[in-house]
């Protein structure tokens, strides 16, 4: 018996490009274009560079003139741009017969950065105590710690003279250190006392119930929690310190040991002034500051969210 095979099936076309189907592609969003915003300065652009025009104009005067020679500087009318350029100001303020200027610079820089680790070491628990726990009294020292900031060195130098006298330490760094601390220590306490009070004490407990002690709680949990306010506690007392003026001058009578806020007006006399020196130590003396600026600023951001995360 015999089978007829019947014609074969025809096979499928390959599918060619054309007959695919195509995706459309999404086109992006128009942006709505504010009408006369192409090729215009905002107006919040051109206030921010006059304000801060205004603020950097003298340190740009202190610049000029710390580069010109003293006739230069007295000259009428004044110019606006040097002549004669002296980089060597820079050199000779270093040796002049005024004040022992490194040396000045030295004591400005202990000076300042003790009295801002004692101000932490001291404010940050205190800040933390008052803000996580009551006790009676708590409101009274709150505001005991504010009134004092109504009393400046310069309304007590003469009662501060009188203490360190007795204490015996008289002309050394460690009277300003202690100085400077005690009235800073207050404005850092209630700084950081109110980031204290902003954060929740459920993570207190939470880490407690994990098996934390309260000193872990606090160096591990919350202490990193308030960087941006020890920042601002640091950056205060750091330039209150730093240009300390009254009672360095009274406390501080050998030149060696005098800050630089003190050591800048040997270079003012009664009949005579060395200005370009007086401008060049004024740029000195701006740098450290400027450069702590730089140096914490980012702590501001990163302590926001660090220590949050078990």
């Amino acid at each position: 018996m015999s089978t007829v095979a019947g014609p074969a099936a025809p096979s499928p076309a390959p599918e060619t490009p054309s007959a695919r189907p195509r995706l459309r592609r999404r086109s992006a969003p128009k942006v709505q274009e504010v009408p006369g915003a192409r090729g215009s300065i905002p107006l919040r652009v051109i206030a921010g560079a006059v304000v801060a025009l205004v603020f950097l104009l003298p340190y740009a005067v202190m610049l000029i003139g710390s580069f010109k020679s003293r006739p230069e500087i007295l000259r009428i009318p004044p110019t606006y741009l040097p002549e004669e350029w002296h980089p060597d100001n820079y050199v000779s303020m270093w040796s002049t017969p005024e004040t022992p200027l490194p040396d000045n610079l030295t004591s400005t820089l202990v000076i300042a950065g003790c009295a801002t680790l004692l101000t932490l070491a001291v404010a940050t628990p205190a800040a933390y105590y008052t803000a996580r726990f009551r006790f009676p009294g708590r409101l009274a020292f709150l505001f005991c710690v504010l009134v004092t900031q109504m009393l400046q060195p310069a309304v007590l130098v003469a009662g501060l003279f009188r203490q360190v006298l007795s204490w015996g330490i008289q002309d050394t760094w460690l009277a300003m250190i202690l100085i400077n601390a005690a009235f800073n220590m207050s404005f850092a306490t209630w700084i950081m006392h109110s980031f204290f009070a902003s954060i929740p004490k459920e993570l207190d407990e939470a880490a407690q119930i994990d098996g934390a002690s309260r000193w872990t709680v606090f160096f591990r949990v919350t202490l990193p929690l308030v960087w941006p306010g020890i920042v601002t506690a640091v950056i205060f007392t750091f330039v209150a310190a730093w240009n300390e003026f009254a009672a360095s001058l009274v406390i501080l009578t050998s030149a060696e040991n005098q800050p630089l806020s003190v050591a800048l007006t040997k270079f003012v006399g009664q009949y005579d002034s060395a200005w370009q020196y007086v401008f060049g130590v004024s740029i000195v003396a701006i740098v450290p500051v400027v450069l702590l600026f730089a140096a914490i600023e980012k702590r501001l951001v990163a302590g926001l969210t660090a220590g949050s995360v078990k």
